[in-house]
């Protein structure tokens, strides 16, 4: 009975290996793999060598079934043993292959065509991914991962580069760190609106770096969502549009003066074809009167009344020699001037004629500056800006005539005409009085505008003016503050001199690098206070940049500074206090003041002292990194009072 069993046995698992084999090598063949996959071979193999094994043993069993004894010939011992070494070998041959080939959970066998493509597009997935990592770690913008709450997650390279912080250093950390309290409820508004569903949100805003050094960024807020769709974080891409606000403010300040000087042209070209057929009609006025005049010898009345036509008329040929002056038609006798000679004979006829009530003051420049143009006009130039600084003070104040030379770079943004780069002679008229509004400032210069009441002024002192300057080569430059004054400046080409100063020649050399020193600087005109910043970092200065004199302070306290550069007259607080505060902490700390108004009237108010270290606006950036290595050089070497 036993061997019957045996036999039964061992033929129904033959029969089931060889059923296997079947399954297994039929799929394989049919696919064309019976060459290239392997493993499927070895795996038929492995239950073909077991299908014949247990063939033999029902062999075996079979032909015992009829022996008494029970014995197996020796051969087919052997045969049987040997074919159990041939099915190890498959086995062991089905896992050599098993640990070289990666096989999906569950699979009987393997496609190396389907594992090939598999292959390759998980190597270009890859491949993209790293692309996009390097995309997102090397952009210039900064990428960074917000939470709902607003604390930072993710912070790329571009981000690092943009702010200053590292990664390490910002993450965890509020995104409110890289703004003023309005930036922060700035974002917080717009956090609030993409978790409300808005698909993304752009807009301009104010960002300060690690150094506290202001960023121009333009953000692009998205949210991030879960497979679910809801917002889980935000994403932030942030562009620093500095260099692009910087240029638009530039090209609108080049088409300010575009369309300022085609009025001006449009304008003078009307007033000179007035002027010149007025004075037809006036000649014949002047002339009839006079005529008239004679025939009413001996009779008052009629010659008093003949005296006011006569007035009338010198007046209105006043008025066209303006007109002329202004559109260039007068005819004028260019000589060498020195504005020294000038400031003085205009202040000596001041001086009888402006009244008590001004505090009239000349200063001198301490070399000579000499221009070529006519000195009538000259004297004219000055005497229409003193009478109107005088009309501006009816309570008193104090009225500065200057004379000096400056260097221009050709870029400044506020020259009515732009003048190219070089040394010029400068007259400044400088008063207390009432200011100009910006809006008022940009008309000054068009003939028949005036502020003053009907009947107090013709609008011509002023276009009279630009017209000479204009004539003789030069330029203007206005700065005024309401409540405050206005200063004049008016920019000459100078007539070359044989020598120049020692400090003069000095100032031509290139400035001294600034090594990193750290300038800490306060002015509140954001537009003028990225220019100074840029000047400086170009100089070799790391920058901290406030537009007020509480931000600065604040900055000073956080960062420290090695020299202060700061704007004299600031809303809240001015330029003088904030010294003065920082001076309680750092009474060594080297000061440059800066400021639109010229250092002799800002002296003679007592605003500075008058041996502080002053620079006035406008300035070349090569004028104002000489004055601050002046400035520390000076407080180097000089001992603390």
């Amino acid at each position: 009975m036993p061997e019957q069993l045996f036999l039964v046995g061992n033929l129904g698992t033959m029969i089931t290996y060889a059923a296997i084999t079947v399954a297994v090598a039929v799929p394989v063949a049919r696919a064309g793999q019976l060459r290239s996959n392997k493993l499927a071979v070895a795996t038929a193999l492995i239950f073909l060598t077991a299908a014949i094994g247990h063939g033999l043993h029902a062999f075996l069993a079979f032909r015992n079934l009829d022996r008494a004894e029970h014995s197996v010939p020796l051969f087919w011992v052997w045969a049987l043993a040997w074919w159990n070494v041939v099915c190890g070998l498959a086995g062991a041959y089905y896992w050599t292959l098993r640990r070289r080939i990666i096989v999906n959970p569950g699979a009987i066998y393997v496609d190396p065509e389907a594992e090939r493509c598999f292959a390759e597009a998980a190597a270009r997935e890859q491949a993209a991914r790293s692309t996009l990592e390097a995309v997102v770690e090397h952009t210039d913008d900064g990428i960074v991962g917000v939470t709902l709450d607003g604390v930072i997650t993710a912070w790329n390279g571009g981000a690092e580069r943009l702010f200053g912080y590292s990664a390490a250093e910002i993450i965890g950390r509020p995104a409110a760190l890289l703004a003023d309290p309005s930036g922060a409820r700035e974002q917080r508004d717009v956090i609030t609106r993409i978790m409300r569903g808005e698909r993304g949100v752009y807009y301009e805003s104010r960002r300060y770096a690690k150094d506290g050094t202001p960023v121009e960024a333009a953000l692009t807020v998205a949210p991030i969502r879960d497979a679910a769709g809801r917002v889980t974080g935000i994403s932030v891409v942030v562009r620093d549009i500095t260099a692009a606000k910087e240029a638009a403010e530039r090209q609108r300040a080049v088409e300010e003066r575009t369309n300022q000087a085609q009025r001006m042209e449009s304008l003078g070209r009307l007033a000179g074809g007035v002027a010149h057929d007025f004075n037809n009609i006036l000649a014949i006025i002047v002339n009839y009167t006079d005529f008239a005049a004679e025939e009413a010898a001996g009779n008052p009345a009629l010659e008093a009344d003949l005296k006011h036509v006569r007035s009338a008329a010198d007046r209105a040929i006043n008025l066209t020699r303006q007109l002329l002056t202004f559109t260039r038609g007068d005819t004028i006798q260019p000589q060498d001037v020195d504005l020294n000679g000038a400031i003085a004979e205009v202040h000596a006829m001041l001086g009888r004629t402006i009244g008590e009530h001004i505090n009239l003051m000349a200063v001198p420049s301490k070399e000579p500056v000499v221009v070529h143009a006519d000195p009538g006009q000259i004297q004219q130039v000055l005497l229409n800006l003193a009478i109107n600084a005088r009309d501006a003070m009816p309570d008193g104040g104090t009225l500065v005539l200057e004379a000096n030379a400056a260097e221009l770079d050709g870029d400044e943004l506020a020259m009515q005409p732009p003048l190219p780069a070089g040394r010029y002679a400068r007259l400044l008229v400088s008063d207390t009085g009432e200011g100009m509004s910006a809006e008022v400032a940009e008309r000054i210069f068009e003939p028949f505008y005036t502020t003053k009441p009907r009947g107090k002024g013709t609008g011509l002192g002023l276009s009279t003016v630009y017209g000479i300057v204009t004539e003789a080569g030069g330029s203007l430059n206005v700065y005024s503050e309401l409540g405050v004054g206005t200063t004049f400046r008016i920019y000459l080409p100078m007539v070359v001199s044989p020598g120049r100063s020692p400090a003069t020649a000095l100032r031509q050399a290139p400035p001294p690098r600034g090594d990193g020193r750290t300038i800490l600087v306060a002015e509140d005109e954001p537009a003028l206070a990225r220019v100074v910043t840029r000047i400086l970092v170009n100089g070799g200065y790391h920058v901290l940049t406030a537009t007020g004199g509480a931000e600065a302070l604040s900055l000073f306290r956080q960062h420290g500074c090695d020299v202060l550069l700061t704007d004299v007259i600031m809303p809240e607080m001015s330029g003088r206090r904030v010294a003065e505060v920082i001076h309680e902490s750092r009474p060594d700390l080297p000061v440059l003041y800066m400021s639109g108004y010229s250092n002799g009237l800002l002296g003679t108010t007592h605003v500075l002292d008058g041996d502080i270290a002053f620079i006035e606006k406008p300035f070349t950036a090569h004028d104002l990194l000489h004055k601050i290595a002046e400035v520390v050089r000076e407080r180097a070497t000089t001992p603390l009072r």
